[in-house]
């Protein structure tokens, strides 16, 4: 594999490991709030991630590369408002899908394309993140100033259930 792309896949486990620290923090806030079905969905989300991680890891490992781990930093981000964590998840997904489309151009530079067809799970996965993070960006920006829409909304959260990815690496 090109040095690059591998670098780029090493530092994208991080990344992902970051993810979740981050989404790990966003949920104790919540749960802190007493908001348990946000707490819940951040969670989650912070378990998908962690699986982000280890499906770039895996991958590395079926193409005869090491995984390197680094450091995971603490989160930057400490939220104050209920709506401020989910504007940073929005932005923080559009990082992320900024850091795919990285990996993806440097394995199209050198013609990796196993590698391309690895990542094409991931840009579909971060559109629907994105989508994910706007929608509740929206949703609360509608219903967190009434208790019983706010209610509705924390319990909605609290339902969501997660399905490790399928992807065959």
């Amino acid at each position: 594999m090109d040095k690059k792309v591998v670098e780029l896949l090493n530092q994208q486990i991080t990344k992902e490991f970051y993810s979740a620290y981050l989404y790990l923090e966003f949920s104790n806030f919540y749960y802190d709030l007493e908001l348990n079905g946000f707490g819940h969905y951040f969670r989650v989300q912070a378990q998908e991630e962690r699986d982000h991680a280890m499906l770039f890891l895996q991958y590395l490992q079926n193409n005869g590369e090491r995984p390197v781990l680094e450091t995971v930093d603490k989160p930057q981000v400490i939220p104050t408002e209920a709506k401020m964590a989910l504007e940073e998840t929005l932005k923080h997904e559009q990082y992320v899908t900024g850091l795919i489309h990285e990996i993806y151009d440097a394995a199209y530079q050198v013609k990796d394309f196993r590698t391309m067809q690895f990542l094409d799970w991931f840009v579909k996965e971060q559109g629907e993140e994105e989508a994910n993070a706007n929608s509740l960006v929206k949703k609360f920006t509608l219903f967190g100033d009434d208790p019983k829409s706010l209610y509705m909304l924390d319990s909605e959260l609290a339902a969501r259930v997660y399905a490790a990815p399928s992807l065959v690496i």
